[in-house]
Order: structure tokens, then sequence, then C-alpha cells
């Protein structure tokens, strides 16, 4: 065994391919899309190392064309849960016992086939079964997730090399235990980086996981796995099934050895997962780690001092983008009457331009929503805004799902700012504005603050003496905090992402301290030369 104290690579983030007309990038990824929308899949669940098949076969279909068969995937039930803890549980003590430096190795080795020969393989298989356009999907499955597995290499190593201090004769030293039992990932369909780091992150820590990735995401969650397994990930660390919800709570959530859960979802679901834990508790080895990261109603306030211009590109991008199905999303904005004008002109300019459709053509900004389940959801808030007496819908409010989930971009302007679309997180390209007098300009701060979310925000002014004071205002509001800037696009080593409130535990996936919920510290003495006589020199 060596006995150095090695240095991981130094963490950079990956850099954002443009797909420009012409690129190679482009021309690569165009082709890897039809390739694969040109396949039928059959994708197996993964527990123990092995590939597992049922007779419950699940067909996918792309969101903007959803007659299209990308294939099916293989339903589980609770003996694939019990069988995924077991395969967990068998690999715990040999995975945990490898030396960091090697467990770091398969997760950098990991970013690299992203980055390189998996890149577009990834993005083509988010483009399909998730309906991110192609810049969406790289920023997403290729530099994040490229982004997370580096990052977090580098703050394991950070991690480990936190010592205390030692007094004379004595020699102080802290062990970065996994935690006893198994970890349970359970992640959303919107970012396939976020649904790979939930459970790579905990496994990088030496811990094994059971991993249920979001049905809309198994499909580029098995383009995941093929990856760990290329990259040499051990049998048992990360166990990948397809079960619905209550099954795998029912054998997870009662398991003695059950450890810790790395979440990403709904507000509801997460503190019906907290109260099952709870109502458990006596059940359980150790008490476990609940890490979760959910729903958000993030905003943008405008002062008067803004620029109008500004503030309608953060509108466009930060509420549209992804169909504004983002826990980052700007859902809510509030302008002042000064600059409301331009800003409306200039938001309604960005949407007549904005071109809607198949992520396959470049040209669209805007692609379909995830299922038809979210589809009746959103088009049910706007159908209730059209005919509100405190709202109206000036612009967008159009919705199709006769090809694929189509949604136009839309704009309720709310003269009530706790009308329903201002308050409730709709998670779909839906933005309410309120316009605000100037000299309710505190009181209109106090309203933003006010909703139960705190997950993202953005503000715009000119002014530093306003923007400091509506930064004091504003502190609890929103985990990540944006000035000038729309409030999404959060990245790996630069903003760690995460809020409070009821946007989550704000344990900011991409930072160090993520990784430290996924240890057990033991702190070891050891003194050189024990004392003799149990009598202290006071007692003379």
């Amino acid at each position: 065994m060596s006995n150095a104290i090695f240095n991981t690579p130094v963490a950079i983030n990956e850099p954002v391919l443009s797909y420009a007309p012409g690129t190679p990038e482009r021309e690569e990824l165009q082709n890897t899309v039809a390739s694969m929308k040109s396949e039928e899949r059959d994708i197996p669940m993964f527990i123990g190392g092995k590939e597992v098949r049922t007779d419950n076969k699940v067909s996918m279909h792309p969101p903007y064309q959803h007659k299209h068969l990308l294939g099916h995937y293989h339903k589980g039930d609770a003996s694939h849960v019990k069988a995924a803890i077991n395969a967990a549980l068998n690999a715990r003590h040999a995975w945990g016992e490898l030396p960091w430096e090697q467990r770091a190795s398969v997760f950098l080795k990991a970013a690299e086939l992203i980055a390189g020969p998996y890149r577009q393989k990834m993005n083509a298989a988010t483009m399909l079964a998730q309906s991110k356009n192609a810049f969406q999907a790289e920023i997403d499955s290729a530099c994040e997730i490229v982004d997370f597995f580096r990052f977090n290499a580098e703050y394991m190593r950070q991690i480990y090399t936190e010592q205390p201090e030692s007094s004379e004769g004595v020699w102080n030293r802290l062990e970065y235990r996994p935690l006893e039992g198994f970890i349970f990932a359970l992640t959303p369909f919107n970012f396939t980086a976020i649904a790979g780091n939930l459970p790579a992150s905990p496994a990088m820590m030496g811990n094994t996981v059971v991993w249920k990735p979001a049905n809309a995401q198994i499909y580029s969650a098995w383009v995941i796995m093929e990856v760990l397994r290329e990259a040499g990930l051990p049998d048992g660390v990360i166990n990948l099934i397809y079960v619905d919800g209550p099954t795998a709570g029912d054998e997870i959530f009662t398991h003695p050895e059950f450890a810790g859960i790395h979440f990403t979802g709904s507000t509801g679901v997460f503190e019906n997962i907290w109260k099952t834990i709870g109502n458990n508790i006596q059940t359980y080895k150790s008490y476990p780690r609940i890490v979760g990261e959910t729903g958000g109603k993030d905003f943008i306030f405008a002062h008067e001092s803004a620029d109008p211009k500004q503030v309608a590109t953060a509108i466009t991008r930060g509420a549209f983008e992804f169909q504004g199905q983002k826990c980052s999303a700007a859902s809510r904005a509030y302008i002042p009457k000064s600059i409301w004008s331009e800003v409306k002109d200039f938001v309604i300019a960005d949407l007549k331009s904005i071109k809607m459709g198949s992520p396959e053509d470049f040209s669209n900004f805007v692609n379909a929503v995830i299922d038809e389940k979210a589809f009746d959801k959103i088009a049910n808030y706007i159908d209730n805004a059209k005919r509100a007496d405190s709202a109206e819908v000036i612009a967008g409010g159009n919705y199709d799902k006769s090809e694929g989930y189509f949604i136009e971009p839309t704009v309720v302007l709310a003269s009530d700012p706790k009308y329903t679309t201002m308050c409730e997180e709709i998670f779909g390209p839906v933005i309410s504005i309120y316009v605000y007098d100037e000299n309710d300009f505190e009181a209109t701060l106090k309203l933003v603050d006010d909703n139960s979310y705190a997950l993202t925000g953005g503000i715009f002014a000119k002014d530093r003496h306003v923007i400091n004071y509506i930064c004091r205002a504003l502190v609890n509001s929103a985990g990540n905090f944006y000035i000038n800037d729309k409030p999404t696009g959060a990245v790996v080593g630069q903003q760690p992402f995460g809020g409070a409130r009821k946007s989550g535990t704000n344990d900011k996936a991409g930072a160090m301290q993520n990784l430290m919920r996924w240890v057990s510290s033991r702190t070891i003495k050891e003194t050189f030369v024990p004392a003799k006589d149990y009598r202290y020199p006071f007692m003379g």
C-alpha cells in the first residue's frame, strides 16, 4: 500500500461547447440524436453488478413526440428493492475500506468519459427523453455532471486533510468514516447531472447506494450507469432500480440499516419522507441523514434604477429556458411602475421571436414539458388565470398536446400580489408579474420575503446603496441570490446550490458541505506517555 498523500487533479469547470452552425460538436450531436432515436432501447435495472429484467416492461417516449417509441425499461417490485439493499450492504465493507484515491479515480475517470467519448450520448439521451434543447443538455448532462465528479474528488481530499490541533505529548486525529448502512438516492427528471450526483457523492465518500431515478429520466440514467461501469465502479456500490415511490419507501424506510437519503424533488414528497423517517426512528441503527433540495417559487425583483432590457432578458431566460422546469426558474417578478412599460415591451418582443418545437431543430428555444400530467397541471393554472378577476394573461397562454406536450411561454399580470400563480410552484413556462408603486418599495420587499420558499432569487438595480439594502432585507429569501442576473444557471465550484425554508436542507450540492453529510467523524487521541498516577498537582 502506498504511504503517499495524494493531490487530486486541479478541478476546473468543463468548457461549454457552443453547437453553433458549422461546429463539429453540432454535427456529432445531431447524428447521435438521430441514431439513438432510430433504435428501440431495452433498459434493465442494475443490481449487484447484474442487469435485471422483468416481465413488466414500460414504454418510453419523447415528450415532444409522444407517439414515437424510444424503447422500454423493466419495472421492478419489492423484491428488487430488497435485492438492491442487500447488494449495497454486501458491497459496503470492501468499498468503504478502499483507499480514498481509488474511489476518487473511478469518478474522475467517469468525468473524462463524459467529457469525451460519452458526451454526445449523454446529451442526446437528455434531449430525447427529457426534451432539452442542445444548449440546456450541454450545460447539464455534459458539463455539470463532469464538474460534480471533478470538484467532489477535490472536496473529498480537502475533507480528509482537515485535522485537529495536537497538544504536547498527544497526537489528535480525525477519521471520516462512511455512514453505517446504505444510502437511498431519489432523483428528479429535470437535471441529468443532479440524477448522477445524488448517488455518486455519497458513494465517493465510501457509502453504497440504492438509486431510484424519476421514470422520465431512466433513459439518461442508464447512460450514467454505463459510464460508471466503464469507469470501474465495483458491483453493488450503486444499484439502479425502477419502482414506484411507495414500493421503494415501504422497504427502505423500514430497514434498520437505512442510513440516509439524498433527494431532489417536490416539497410535498420530501415532507412525507421526513415524516415517515420520524415515525420509524426507533427502527434504525443510526439517525439517518436527511438531505433534500425541494421546490422553489423563485423571484426577480427590480428597482426603479434597473435597466429595463436587462430585466426583460432575465425574465425570458430565467422563466422559460427548459420550459420553466428548473427548481431555480423565475416564476414571479416584481417590477416598478416607472420601468414596467419598457420591460413589458421587451419581454413581449422576445416571446414573439421565440420558436417552440422539437429539440432536434436547434432553432427552437422552447420545447415540450415533461409529460401529460405536468401539461394538464400547467394548463389548468393558465386557464384559471384567464378567468380570474385579479390576473390577466398578457402573453402566451396557448397549449397543445396532440403531438407533444407543448405550452407557450406565458406571462400572467397579477393585480393581487398573493394571487395563486404568484405563490404556488407551477414548474412550467409561466411567470407571474406584479407591478408595484415605487412608494411601496419596502412593503413589496416584504411580499417577496414572505413566500415560504427560499431557493433562488435575482435582484436588479444600479444604485449600490439600494443593492446593499435589498441584500439585507432579503437575506433569508434565497439560498442562491443573484445581483443583476437571472436566478438560474448555478455552476459547480462557483455557486454551490441549495435553499432553505420549504426549498430544502440547503446542504449545497457542488460544495464540500454536501460531502460532509455522508461521513461520520471519529476523533482519535493518542497519548505517547500515559500517566501512571491518578493524583493531580492541586492535591498536594
